[in-house]
């Protein structure tokens, strides 16, 4: 989290406010946008819970203060203008107040929709982890606990190798897609988000 020294750079506006956006750090969704004052950035740092300014209130407000659905703070960033400001949160229940896990709900279009397949299977994943689903096998690995995920993790490592070994191609790539499944459920299970991967992958191809 940046120092109070930080906010001498955000250019808040006429009114005293600047939008802030709420990003969940685990899958990237855009979950909401709001406004804060210079309080409301000052709590946030320092308690690492979600604040931000109600312009129809004309008050400070913890997100989740009344509904329990609170906003933890990670990491909160400034724009290249200073004039917008960026909270990386991990959510706890749905951010809108309609009851939707983001404000900006809506069917995905297009082949590409939402970017990679690999990073809208964990968006998934996290999904299932926060709404718990009944029935989700997903939801029943977690609950399992880590090390029977890594043990799933592992014998899904196997199968991909027998069936490299076996020169089965249809195999392979099925039990690959096994597997990385697996793999990002035990990221999830670790709350160890996605991102931390892309982001060795990039230092180590430099």
């Amino acid at each position: 989290m940046p120092s109070d020294g930080w906010l001498e750079r955000v250019r808040f506006g006429p009114d005293g406010l600047v939008p802030v956006v709420a990003q969940e750090s685990r899958t990237g969704d855009v979950l909401m946008v709001a406004w804060a004052d210079r309080d409301a950035l000052q709590q946030t740092l320092a308690t690492g819970a979600a604040h931000y300014y109600s312009r129809s209130r004309r008050t400070l407000w913890r997100k989740g203060a009344t509904s329990g659905n609170e906003q933890y703070v990670s990491q909160v960033l400034l724009d290249c203008d200073a004039d917008t400001v960026l909270y990386r949160v991990r959510q706890s229940g749905p951010a809108c107040h309609t009851g939707a896990r983001s404000c900006f709900e809506a069917p995905e279009t297009g082949d590409d929709a939402g970017g990679h397949l690999l990073t809208r299977l964990a968006r998934t994943v996290a999904r299932r982890a926060a709404e718990r689903p009944a029935g989700s096998y997903t939801v029943k690995l977690l609950e399992a606990g880590v090390p029977a995920v890594s043990q799933k993790v592992g014998e899904e490592a196997v199968e991909v190798v027998v069936a490299a070994n076996a020169q089965d191609d249809r195999r392979l790539a099925s039990e690959a897609a096994d597997l990385l499944y697996h793999l990002l459920v035990l990221l999830e299970a670790r709350g160890v988000p996605l991102d931390a991967v892309w982001q060795e992958l990039e230092q180590r191809s430099k």
